[in-house]
């Protein structure tokens, strides 16, 4: 068969937030299959069993049938290329260590051309999937050769390089268990958790509760012995030197063995243990002044190096170290068998997925010093069962969580909380940490700030700890969610003018309101943008700052198309009616079907004690109501078209001679003077219908503030003249 065509992208977009195919962020890529629309995978022939070699794992995704080889069955029953390309891209993203199970394909309204998508927690690392999927597809179509483990090899690159680190996702995993909605705010480690006013800041295992001064004090080792030892914790004693010379007259006042370190490195860079002789401790010390601003001789603590990690106060996991020994075979070198005897081991590896580091001697010139002092250099060849120690520690991996004795636990929090760290690694060395420190003659050698969490969640051996679920339970009590209001209106008719509205019944009720909607940005009563703004970046900047309590965010069918919604989830969901489309065909959104799928996202994401607010006018909308966790309030212009709404005990909104009435089974009350605030819309230049009005009544009332400061605020209201 003669080589088929590339597949074109005709469009990439990456949607951020909620959209009519999810609730999560996706890729949305438009495909123009070309001559490949008339060759299912049927009728490729050996294309599924090329495709499967490559890939095997396809034998797993269920598809739409539902079932393990659900979509191995659509490949021989014949499927199209589009839908083929979604798999492919899952799975190279699932073997790169980013696990996605979402994806959909379908047909657009111009034959051959497709809308792909796939669950994309990171742009460009969702990207660089699609990019190699999009290869091996057109490889294995054509009978071309492909490497997959060095495309997998690429995509885990990209998401070494793009996605958050294990510690940092380990903490948000946990905040999202607790439904506390996150955004990134760098390509780093720093996130934001939680909205506006009630949000907290991580990076990595720091806080915003974490204080500067404290990680000041953690970095200067002989402080920080200082402050601890005046509290009673057991430290080891010290003299902080400033030659090799002074480190050897230190050594001897102090009595061997001593340990030399720097005393402001981390990650045990530049520690030198167990030394007894001269020409070790001066050596050891040059390896230490490079590393830090001062060198410290200590006494060497006999036992294993221990990390304990404290929270608020609390030790929540411990895990243990283990020395690194080769042993001779009378044909390896050192260097040798390092890589065979000690790099091999699957914990160990060069990014921050692994436990463990791998051992490069031309890196780590205290290895190279303690083979030094055992007679051995790296190109040395070791007899047969001779053993060699190559690392003393470095090596904190095998969790002992159970083992702490209350005593320890103690003596740590104790040192955490002396520092002043809310979050603290403190590092000790004991025989026995299942006994108090007094017994064993153990010591606390440190006291670190921002410390790894990977040692507990990926211990080399023992139970994973749940540490990021301690940080989020420490940032926010049982009871908080970092949540704040949003009010999110959709729709095509007078959305900018409920969203104003509403907001400055939020004002009037107390409230710090961001307002992002079509006639600009606003903090409170102050517009500080004049442009457009009812958008996802918008959006999203007044959810990052601290100064508000509640939103509210207009957002139209074009920018949920768009962009998806700049928030997971919230309190009030308004749709107001079903217009627009024929601005949507850039979108190839043509019929009310395809709107309503658009629309509703608004609805699928409102809470469960929140409520959507819909218009009884527009009979599609009723629809809606099933789709929300929450409460459902109706309005419309007439009671007599919410009879139906009201028997059944929902809350409505209708007009009668003028007043909002705000109406619940028999009850009714009173609203707002609409026919009033239409006529001072009217004399600003700005026309205004009842309907917007009674939207903007129904989404005040879903928010429960009082029939009595609705009808106050609208009277109150002054529209700007234009």
């Amino acid at each position: 068969m003669s080589p088929k065509s590339d597949i074109k992208l005709l469009r990439v977009n990456y949607l951020r937030g909620p959209n009519m195919w999810t609730y999560r962020p996706v890729l949305e890529v438009w495909l123009d299959l070309g001559e490949l629309e008339d060759y299912p995978s049927n009728l490729l022939p050996g294309f599924t069993e090329r495709l499967t070699e490559r890939l095997p794992a396809l034998i797993e995704h269920h598809c739409g049938v539902g079932e393990r080889g659900g979509f191995l069955q659509r490949l021989t029953e014949g499927t199209w290329m589009g839908h083929v390309l979604e798999h492919i891209v899952i799975e190279l993203l699932n073997l790169s260590g980013m696990p996605t199970g979402f994806g959909q394909t379908r047909s657009t309204s111009k034959t051959g051309v497709y809308r792909m998508v796939f669950r994309a927690r990171d742009e460009q690392v969702a990207r660089a999937a699609l990019a190699e999927g999009h290869a091996l597809l057109m490889a294995t179509i054509n009978e071309q050769p492909f490497e997959v483990q060095a495309a997998v090899a690429r995509v885990r690159d990209k998401l070494d390089d793009c996605y958050l680190g294990p510690s940092t996702a380990a903490i948000v995993a946990a905040a999202t268990d607790r439904r506390i909605p996150h955004i990134r705010l760098n390509d780093g480690n720093l996130v934001q958790l939680g909205h506006g006013a009630r949000q907290r800041r991580i990076w990595t295992a720091e806080t915003d509760m974490t204080s500067a001064i404290a990680e000041g004090i953690a970095g200067d080792k002989d402080l920080t012995k200082t402050l601890l030892k005046a509290v009673g914790v057991p430290v080891p004693e010290g003299a902080t030197v400033k030659s090799a010379e002074a480190a050897w007259d230190a050594a001897q006042d102090i009595g061997f063995p001593v340990v030399v370190k720097p005393s402001d490195g981390n990650h045990g860079r530049g520690v030198t243990l167990d030394l007894r002789e001269r020409a070790d401790i001066e050596s050891a010390f040059h390896v230490a002044d490079k590393e830090g601003s001062e060198v410290l001789v200590e006494p060497y603590i006999r036992g294993m190096e221990h990390r304990l990690l404290v929270v608020g106060g609390q030790v929540v996991a411990a895990a243990r170290g283990e020395e690194a020994w080769i042993t001779g075979d009378g044909r390896h070198t050192v260097v040798e068998l390092i890589d065979l005897q000690i790099n091999t081991d699957p914990r160990r590896g060069l990014t921050e997925d692994f436990p463990l580091n791998r051992i490069d001697i031309s890196d780590d010139p205290v290895v190279l010093l303690d083979l030094q002092r055992q007679g051995v250099s790296p190109e040395a060849v070791p007899t047969a069962g001779q053993r060699v120690l190559i690392q003393r520690n470095g090596n904190v991996a095998i969790d002992c969580t159970a083992e702490v004795h209350p005593e320890v636990a103690h003596a740590v929090s104790l040192a955490a909380r002396t520092i002043g760290l809310d979050i603290a690694g403190v590092d000790l060395v004991t025989e026995d940490i299942a006994k108090p420190l007094a017994e064993t003659g153990g010591a606390i050698v440190e006291v670190n700030a921002g410390p790894g969490l990977l040692m507990h969640l990926k211990p080399a051996s023992g139970s994973p700890q749940p540490v990021g679920q301690a940080i989020i339970d420490h940032l926010f009590a049982a009871d908080e969610n970092g949540r704040i209001p949003i009010i999110g209106v959709a729709g095509s008719r007078g959305g900018a003018q409920i969203a104003r509205l509403v907001a400055w019944l939020l004002h009037l009720n107390g409230r710090s309101v961001g307002l992002a909607c079509g006639q600009g940005l606003f903090l409170g009563n102050r517009r500080v943008e004049k442009s457009d703004s009812a958008h996802w970046s918008a959006a999203h900047r007044l959810l990052m700052n601290r100064g508000v309590d509640a939103v509210v965010i207009e957002n139209n069918a074009a920018a949920i198309l768009r962009d998806g919604l700049a928030y997971d989830r919230c309190q009030i969901g308004l749709v107001t009616d079903m217009g627009g489309l024929g601005s949507l065909d850039d979108f190839d959104v043509r019929s009310e079907d395809q709107l309503f799928k658009v629309l509703r996202t608004q609805v699928d994401v409102v809470l469960p004690d929140g409520a959507a607010v819909l218009n009884a006018d527009e009979p599609r909308l009723l629809d809606m109501a099933r789709l929300s966790d929450g409460d459902v309030l109706f309005y419309a212009l007439d009671a007599a078209t919410l009879a139906e709404q009201r028997a059944a005990g929902s809350r409505t909104v209708f007009l009668r001679d003028g007043a909002a009435m705000l109406a619940q089974g028999l009850s009714e009350t009173a609203g707002a003077n609409v026919e009033a605030l239409l006529a001072r819309f009217a004399a600003a230049g700005q026309p205004l219908d009842a309907a917007t009005a009674l939207a903007a009544v129904a989404t005040a009332w879903a928010l429960n503030i009082s029939p009595e400061l609705i009808s106050a605020g609208l009277d109150t209201f002054v529209p700007e003249s234009v």
